[in-house]
């Protein structure tokens, strides 16, 4: 799978092990910044992130802030982002399962390395339910997404 990861200073130590984690299980990545702890905007961040995926060059992303929360608001401002903030993996994978998200974020001063990578592995092996119910509720997002553009 085709990702884009991003994180703002808070996030990119964080970053770097989930980099190493999606490198190890084979998946393309795009980074979008920042690369070091120099202080940077996330909504800055969140908008190159989201870009690559409503741009079609990513299928979905990763983004780390210091709690996440940040990072959600950001890239839900932008029609056909699903951004939600995921530190249990549970949520990891049913955000994508009923929700179909396509940011995850996560905040690298709550979640360590070692729950970082299980909450990763959880959300990009987890897919979009088939089921009726949560195809319609997610249709409604979108007709929402287009009512806010109008």
């Amino acid at each position: 799978m085709r990702l884009v990861i991003g994180s703002d200073h808070a996030g990119w130590i964080l970053k770097q092990t989930v980099i190493e984690h999606l490198g190890a299980l084979g998946h393309e990545i795009i980074d979008v910044g920042s690369h070091d702890d120099r202080p940077v905007d996330f909504p800055d961040i969140a908008r190159a992130l989201v870009g690559k995926i409503t741009g079609g060059e990513a299928e979905r992303g990763i983004m780390v802030c210091g709690t996440g929360v940040g990072a959600s608001i950001a890239a839900n401002k932008m029609p056909g982002i699903r951004a939600a903030v995921c530190h249990d993996v549970h949520s990891a994978h049913q955000s994508v399962e009923h929700d179909d998200v396509n940011v995850m974020c996560i905040g690298a001063q709550i979640v360590g390395p070692w729950l970082a990578r299980d909450l990763i592995s959880a959300y990009l092996a987890a897919e979009f339910s088939t089921d009726e119910d949560m195809r319609r509720r997610v249709a409604k997002l979108h007709d929402m997404d287009r009512q806010s553009q109008a």
